[in-house]
């Protein structure tokens, strides 16, 4: 066996586990809808959540830079992200969003959510 073939019989269990990983979460197509569909009547331009916390997410900068108490997305650890404490109601029941319940995210959104944060929340 020469050196080439025996990298590719030792590489092929990599490339195979590195195929069935999940699938990679975009901000523009996948984080970004849910922000409209959930978070933008408050956390948009001129809305009240904007103008309490100073959070806004218009745009994925605005969404980075936080709240005036610091950041809500930690990127690689959706766990202590204060965005998926508040959806998933771990912060404080009274305090999870959104406020007025009408709409609420699904656990499968929600898990999209913290997927796009554990794969580092880029801005794709």
């Amino acid at each position: 066996m020469n050196k080439f073939t025996r990298t590719l019989v030792l590489l092929s269990p990599v490339v195979a586990l590195l195929g069935c990983g999940e699938r990679s979460v975009s901000y523009s197509a996948d984080v970004r809808p849910f922000l409209d569909k959930y978070c933008m009547r408050c956390h948009g331009e001129g809305g009240e959540g904007s103008e309490e916390s100073g959070l806004r997410m218009d745009d994925y900068k605005r969404l980075m830079k936080g709240t005036v108490h610091g950041p809500v997305v930690k990127p690689g650890d959706s766990f202590t992200s204060a965005l998926v404490m508040l959806v998933e109601g771990r912060a404080d029941p009274s305090l999870r969003m959104p406020h007025d319940g009408e709409k609420m995210p699904t656990q499968d959104e929600i898990d999209l959510v913290k997927a796009w944060i554990d794969q580092g929340a880029k801005d794709n």
